[in-house]
């Protein structure tokens, strides 16, 4: 009998697990297709078979959920998880703004842990963690290594207390190390605004929120938008939000009725979003700056802007995630998230990158890119091989890439830290050697000046802490060391605000990107 009622709970949540798209599986529907009831009895054989003779006694929720279910899940792509009770009622908890911690939500499987969400503005997401990060390590101990209740274990002591993970990202193979500390902080979605240059408003986006659209009004009006000659809109490092209010942002800058995305899935209605009529909008020329961490609905504004030759894209390709996600509640407290649908600029070109071994392995198409259409939503012709097939322009007639993401209209590289810079500045030696010296000196940060005498004691400061500094870094990164002390001076003379002002307005790529500005129209057009 318990070997029965075993099997009739794995049947029962393989029909829970369909019952998400409507119409397959229900309490009141019909029975399942044919295809499902058989697919589910394949389930349930081998399951019977495991639990009448495997050597040990099988624990069901382990067998059925981390097992069966999960391993369904990551067979389709990183974004899909299964979340138990505990997990789901986390996640209802930062819905509600009630949990402290990394802000991250948790799929854990033996040995696993993926990052299923991020909330906005948390220390996670200020680190820059985001959905399909798969952590290995935690505080330096790796996590395959351990059993299941060892791992929850671990997982519950460090969300309390300073922790360091180790990261894998989607597509990589190598962990990246990341520093997180426990916080409950309300960040505003637009974090930096100020005048870049007379008449150029600088805004950055951290991500999309409800309020952003108003945060975006607010900072424009307060730099006196009708006066302004341009926007440097920063996206670097956005990784998404929600998409309703990246239309919202869209809207402010593009002409009423012009399509801002399209989603499609399989068993969701294909929805086009359309720009409304505004109570603000805004005529000035636009550079919007992007990196490889640009992710969601940060790269839908950046799309619908660009295909509508509204503004210049400049950077390095995007993230690539183009997905549409759910998260829906199943039996027993416990949550399912899977990915519904695809988002499509406004081209018919979807943004999401492809990702080999799983359902994402191949870029996608919205219905109107599979024939012709006019030049404003793409046009077809034929490819290197001679074979018919989908071309992508803007409005004006400039090409645009298929593949995921979106590609700059031009390439900006940006600095990357090597690792001893990297090292020694996340021990914060910098920060640490900037409160010493302002305990023997005083005055306004902008009239202390970083002389080749501070960095020899700051150098010498590193080796009586133990620190080694190799003369083949140390010699190249005497301007960026100049740079991080002095932001890291006025951090603490005249605040946050300031330095990220000083720190951004020195950033190479930052200055090429506002440099395109007098030419803004003539790459528009093509030249």
């Amino acid at each position: 009998m318990k070997a029965l009622a075993l099997i009739y709970r794995a049947v029962l949540f393989a029909a829970l697990l369909f019952s998400i798209v409507p119409g397959l599986y229900s309490q009141t529907s019909p029975a399942p297709p044919d295809d499902v009831a058989a697919q589910a009895l394949k389930f349930t054989a081998i399951y019977s078979a495991i639990e009448r003779d495997y050597m040990d006694p099988v624990d069901a929720d382990h067998a059925i959920f981390d097992g069966g279910i999960r391993g369904m899940l990551s067979s389709l792509d990183p974004f899909c998880a299964f979340l138990d009770r505990d997990q789901f009622d986390t996640m209802k908890q930062q819905a509600r703004g009630e949990s402290i911690g990394f802000g991250s939500i948790l799929y854990v499987s033996v040995g696993k842990v993926l990052i299923l969400q991020i909330t906005q503005g948390s220390p996670s997401f200020r680190a820059g963690l985001a959905p399909g990060d798969e952590v290995v390590s935690v505080n330096g101990q790796r996590l395959a290594r351990l059993d299941f209740q060892s791992l929850i274990d671990l997982l519950k002591s460090s969300r309390s207390r300073p922790a360091k993970l180790g990261v894998i990202h989607p597509g990589r193979l190598i962990p990246e190390d990341i520093s997180l500390r426990p916080a409950e902080v309300a960040l505003p979605s637009v974090d930096k605004t100020f005048l870049w240059a007379p008449g150029i408003a600088y805004v950055h986006i951290a991500s999309f929120e409800g309020k952003t659209p108003e945060e975006v009004v607010t900072a424009l009006d307060g730099m006196d938008a009708p006066h302004l000659k341009g926007l440097f809109l920063d996206l670097r490092d956005d990784h998404g939000g929600l998409v309703d209010s990246a239309t919202a942002v869209a809207s402010l800058f593009l002409k009423k009725g012009q399509i801002v995305l399209t989603t499609r899935g399989r068993k969701m209605p294909e929805q086009v979003f359309h720009v409304p009529q505004m109570p603000k909008h805004y005529d000035l020329p636009i550079v919007v700056l992007v990196n490889g961490d640009t992710a969601s609905a940060a790269e839908v504004l950046a799309a619908a802007l660009q295909e509508h030759d509204r503004a210049v894209i400049a950077g390095v390709p995007t993230y690539g995630k183009g997905v549409v996600q759910s998260v829906q509640e199943l039996s027993e407290g416990t949550g399912l998230a899977i990915t519904a649908g695809q988002y499509f600029t406004p081209s018919g070109r979807s943004i999401q990158r492809p990702l080999p071994g799983t359902a994402l392995t191949f870029a996608s198409l919205s219905p109107s890119a599979e024939a012709p259409v006019t030049p404003t939503a793409g046009s077809t012709g034929k490819d290197s091989a001679g074979m018919h097939g989908p071309k992508f322009q803007t409005d004006s007639g400039r090409p645009v890439t298929i593949g995921g993401g979106v590609t700059p209209d031009v390439a900006i590289a940006g600095h990357t830290d090597d690792p001893w810079f990297e090292f020694i500045t996340q021990r914060g030696y910098l920060t640490s050697y900037a409160e010493s010296f302002l305990t023997t000196h005083s005055g306004k940060a902008e009239d202390i000046q970083i002389t080749k005498e501070m960095l020899d004691d700051f150098r010498d400061t590193l080796l009586r802490n133990g620190v080694r500094v190799p003369d083949e870094f140390w010699s190249k990164d005497q301007d960026i060391l100049k740079l991080k002390m002095k932001v890291e001076l006025t951090s603490l003379v005249d605040g946050l605000e300031r330095s990220e002002e000083l720190a951004t307005k020195s950033d190479a790529q930052a200055q090429q990107a506002a440099a395109l500005f007098p030419r803004v129209n003539e790459i528009l057009k093509g030249h």
